[in-house]
């Protein structure tokens, strides 16, 4: 007897009611969805050959998987070019990320200043973790990171949100010149 899959859709359900009942318990709620997110990445019955494609000028692509009509439960796949990624940011939400082909290296940054003086950030980096395929990185809303394919190959990244990215207040920083600004992405 064989067991059956753990599609996206039967993911898409879960993520639904442990939403429904952690969502006020945002530490209980990531420790949920973790593992269910590795287990559908190890599945890749929802993988394309067409998520490799990333935009060469942004250095990274991102394809829809899933989201909500009222934008909650955002689900998508992220390709990163060779020695690309992306600046600081943050998700003004929770979120789940799990590799899927190739590595990525996550740079997590403390924001210093109360964030009262808008278009300024002033951040100090703080550690850094590489994710492999089946690894999962796990990041409370509030969270800010930056992430860089170190590798000579597309990779991919799975990731769940809350939120849809660009209905949040989302932002990205550069450190360099203490700036923070709007990041929106184009999810297809």
């Amino acid at each position: 007897m064989s067991i059956a899959s753990y599609t996206l859709e039967r993911f898409i359900g879960d993520l639904r009611r442990i939403v429904a009942t952690a969502a006020a318990d945002e530490a209980s709620l990531l420790a949920q969805v973790a593992p269910l997110a590795r287990r559908v990445v190890a599945e890749r019955g929802w993988l394309r050959a067409d998520m490799y494609s990333a935009d060469p000028q942004l250095g990274f692509g991102t394809s829809l998987l899933h989201v909500e009509a009222d934008q909650s439960l955002f689900v998508v796949v992220d390709s990163w070019l060779p020695g690309r990624g992306v600046p600081p940011h943050d998700h003004d939400t929770w979120a789940v990320v799990v590799g899927v082909d190739g590595s990525e290296r996550n740079i997590f940054w403390q924001r210093l200043d109360d964030a009262t003086r808008p278009g300024y950030a002033e951040l100090r980096r703080m550690d850094e973790q590489c994710i492999a395929p089946g690894q999962v990185l796990a990041m409370p809303s509030g969270s800010i990171h930056s992430v860089v394919n170190e590798t000579p190959h597309t990779s991919l990244s799975f990731h769940v949100y809350g939120r849809h990215l660009n209905h949040t207040a989302r932002r990205q920083f550069d450190p360099a010149q203490n700036l923070e600004l709007p990041f929106i992405i184009d999810a297809r």
